[in-house]
């Protein structure tokens, strides 16, 4: 077994050309600046870097501040290190065992963001130009004025009986609990349509989890189970990674996950078509066609059964409907040998995988967006989840189902309302990506007014079309920091506060844990935090409402919540399995505490379903009853039951897999097509969705004009989503959009390397630059998203414009159970552009 250590470290420390704060108990230096390996430095006798900024009276912090970085789910621990209330330092904060100080490149980005001549500042209100165009012309307003507009506009709807149409769609960058506020505010309106990044990022892992275990949520926890006190996920000795490049997303989290594996001597295995930074480190990296991790996941599984390598006892005892899913997978066909055909990896190989997996003590599964941004995502997790239960991978520690993002706190409660809100309708179908087919073709209703925290400019499928919806919509706010893409089709602009610049708990690690973080700096200009928006925007509706008195609107958002510890006491008391979670105890951990945690003596879990009465007494605080195991109507892990089964079968899916992909994978597999009318969704049943028919078989026309499979993806370390786009050190690192494609595929076509090229799709088309990687299958290519036309930073570097990846990507296909868009898999063709 080899591991590359030296790459490892390049992974968290590596970076340190720009910038000191990578490198662990470094000395504090500018953020943005030259540093530890730049002129002047050397190492110490410990072989430790300095950069001569000890004992500097210009450079000598007069105080620091504990943060938190915002730009991952690894949630990393900063110290902002400040002289005369300016940021000089960012660095990793010591006592982290899971993160060692370590921080990667993001980190002193945040410091950029507080700093960017680009920020909006001042609430901004529209004056003309067409909407979208770069010419539209806004003026600065009050925050009264610009929320009073809003106010009336809202309540203008509600007043003819279309509350309904009034949309809101969240984004991950939020405080915590900002949600929570938005949907208290939606329930007084009477809208259905509030709507989270979810469906966009990871939701279907959390549904499969919830369907199969009761709680949609990472199984397991980075670092010491309070418990125990033993290692959790460091401690696996086998590690499956589907559709995850944690060492680009997650770089903190997984440094950790690699010590531990030089500890244990655990096998890493990688699953991706293309050979990321994660794969270098695996010791085995396995390509599939993009789209069909569904048939390697049936293809390991059915030889488990087949072959007899589950855990026997564990089955009896905590799985219900095993006979079924038996019978069920020997009568498929979902051999190893039907897996080759569909996914390109040898059946051998799909044999040895599931051999493995099954005879490792501690397994561990982890996916990403690789798996959620596919068609069938919600049914490739389920069967995933399926492999843990059957290998008893499920409640112990090193192992279980470890679904990224999949993450808490998000749905946290405050007192219920003291008034009767109004009745609603049932919302549009999952995923915000359908706001855009609402509004264009009024099905099943039309959307007028929509809120927004993130840029759907960047971030939603079929671009295009997005834009001729976003023309048309009647009324739009965008929140954000900066002028991005959706700023421009806005009505009004509303400036938001920077992550270093409040108090509360932000980011969250994927296992269930959070932090506090300190304010660092006061607000730029006008701008706030995002629950204080929702909070004045309510007290605005009550000013403006001419049918409820403003009691109704002010009393359920008391303005004593504009503090954030005031509204975290009422989180804290009201959300179940939180009432040890205070921000004073909070404030005491150098590391995270994870969730659910019941009480103020209570540990946390970093284990969901262990056999261990700490796991019990946090189940009792979710409303288990008293010894049970998993938060199903059993009790047990259900894989079949026959509600289940009914109740997917709405939607035109079964509690048993059936294999079906994107009807853009080519070689013409069975995909699916959809109903035109709606139903009740069966995962989120406050909205509707089409059902499908399963299984319909493909015809792979399409490739005839468009022959390779594109997928979209993060860029590198550099970025995470389009904000980092927005400081100079992104765009200086990684600021040109690099496709990712095969030597022999680009030779074939004409294509030399660092070529211009044009990538087309049935959709649309965008520019990019070849960059050869032999670490890519032949048919595929890999084109890097978050990168959008208003994107003025990179202006300096001379960087082009680029349109959305997601341009190419058809918003038609998507999971109706979760709403996850198919980003994974688009046809495509690529040819060198014009001179």
């Amino acid at each position: 077994m080899t591991h590359n250590a030296v790459s490892r470290r390049h992974l968290v420390q590596g970076a340190a050309l720009t910038s000191a704060a990578l490198l662990v108990n470094a000395p504090p230096v500018a953020a943005g600046t030259t540093a530890a390996t730049g002129a002047g430095s050397t190492p110490d006798d410990q072989g430790r870097q300095l950069n001569f900024t000890d004992e500097s009276a210009a450079l000598h912090p007069d105080r620091t501040v504990t943060s938190a970085c915002q730009f991952c789910n690894s949630n990393c621990a900063l110290t902002v290190s400040l002289r005369a209330d300016r940021i000089i330092g960012v660095q990793g904060a010591p006592g982290d065992p899971v993160q060692q100080g370590n921080i990667c490149v993001k980190a002193p980005m945040m410091a950029e963001l507080v700093y960017s001549p680009l920020r909006v500042t001042k609430p901004l209100i529209r004056t003309g130009g067409r909407k979208g165009s770069k010419d539209s012309t806004f003026r600065e307003a009050s925050w009264d004025e610009a929320l009073d507009v809003v106010a009336r506009r809202l309540l203008k709807l509600r007043d003819a009986g279309e509350a309904h149409t009034i949309a809101n769609r969240t984004t991950g960058r939020l405080p915590r609990g900002t949600g929570s506020l938005v949907g208290r505010l939606f329930a007084l309106l009477g809208s259905p349509n509030n709507t989270d990044v979810g469906p966009v990022c990871n939701d279907a892992g959390g549904n499969a989890l919830k369907a199969s275990f009761g709680l949609g949520n990472f199984t397991n926890g980075y670092g010491t189970d309070g418990a125990t006190g033993k290692d959790d996920l460091g401690s696996a000795d086998y590690f499956l990674f589907l559709g995850t490049n944690q060492a680009e997303t997650h770089p903190v989290t997984f440094d950790y996950l690699l010590r531990g594996r030089r500890r244990t001597g655990a096998k890493l295995v990688v699953i991706d078509p293309r050979r990321t930074p994660t794969g270098a480190q695996a010791d085995e990296w396995i390509a599939p066609k993009p789209h069909t991790d569904l048939a390697l996941a049936l293809g390991m599984l059915h030889h488990i059964l087949d072959q007899r390598l589950y855990d026997r006892p564990f089955v009896d005892r905590w799985v219900v409907g095993f006979a079924e899913l038996k019978a069920h997978m020997a009568a498929s066909g979902y051999t190893p040998g039907w897996a080759a055909d569909v996914t390109g990896v040898p059946a051998d190989t799909i044999r040895r995988l599931a051999r493995d997996y099954a005879a490792a003590d501690k397994a561990a599964i982890f996916c990403n967006a690789g798996i959620s941004h596919q068609l069938g995502a919600f049914d490739t997790y389920r069967v995933l989840t399926f492999l843990a239960a059957v290998t008893g991978n499920i409640g112990k520690l090193g192992a279980g189902c470890n679904f990224m993002h999949n993450t808490w706190p998000g749905d946290l409660h405050l007192p219920e309302l003291a008034v009767k809100t109004p009745d609603v309708t049932q919302a549009l179908p999952v995923g915000p990506d359908y706001f855009a087919e609402s509004i264009l073709t009024g099905k099943p209703y039309r959307l007028k007014a929509l809120i927004t925290q993130g840029n759907p400019l960047i971030s939603s499928a079929n671009t295009g079309k997005v834009k001729d919806a976003f023309r048309q919509l009647d009324f739009y706010v965008y929140t954000g920091l900066f002028m991005e893409e959706a700023a421009y089709y806005a009505d009004v602009v509303l400036p938001v506060s920077a992550g270093l610049e409040f108090e509360g708990v932000y980011m969250r690690r994927d296992d269930r844990a959070i932090r506090w973080q300190d304010a660092a700096v006061a607000a730029a200009g006008q701008t706030k935090p995002d629950w204080q928006i929702w909070i004045a925007l309510a007290h605005a509706m009550g000013r403006n409402d001419r049918r409820k008195a403003a009691s109704y609107w002010k009393d359920a958002f008391p303005l004593a919540w504009n503090d954030y510890p005031t509204l975290w006491a009422e989180f804290v008391k009201h959300t179940p399995g939180m009432g040890g979670m205070t921000q004073k105890r909070l404030q005491q951990r150098a590391e995270p505490l994870r969730w659910p945690c019941p009480s103020t003596d209570h540990p946390g879990v970093s284990a969901l379903y262990q056999d261990h009465p700490s796991w019990y007494q946090a189940a009792e605080s979710l409303g288990a009853k008293k010894g049970q195991r998993f938060l199903t109507p059993s009790g047990k892990i259900e894989i079949y039951t026959d509600a289940l089964d009914r109740q997917l079968a709405t939607a035109g899916h079964a509690a048993l897999p059936i294999f079906y992909t994107h009807p853009e994978v080519t070689g013409a597999h069975p995909t699916l097509a959809y109903e035109k009318r709606f139903v009740t969704s069966p995962i989120n049943p406050q909205a509707v969705t089409h059902p499908v028919k399963l299984g319909v078989p493909g015809d792979g026309t399409v490739h005839h004009d468009f022959p390779l499979m594109g997928m979209t993806g993060r860029p590198s370390v550099v970025h995470f989503a389009s904000v980092t786009h927005w400081t100079p050190t992104g765009e200086q690192l990684n600021g040109i959009r690099l496709l990712q494609i095969h030597p022999d595929t680009a030779h074939r076509l004409g294509i030399a390397d660092r070529d211009d090229v044009v990538v087309e799709s049935p959709r649309g088309s965008v520019k990019a630059t070849a960059l050869f990687w032999p670490g890519i299958r032949k048919d595929t290519v890999f084109l890097p998203n978050t990168f959008g036309p208003a994107q003025k930073v990179g202006d300096q570097f001379d960087d082009p414009r680029y349109e959305a990846a997601n341009t190419l990507v058809d918003d038609r296909y998507y999971d109706n159970l979760s709403g996850q868009q198919a980003y994974k898999c688009f046809a495509c063709r690529v040819s060198k552009a014009p001179a």
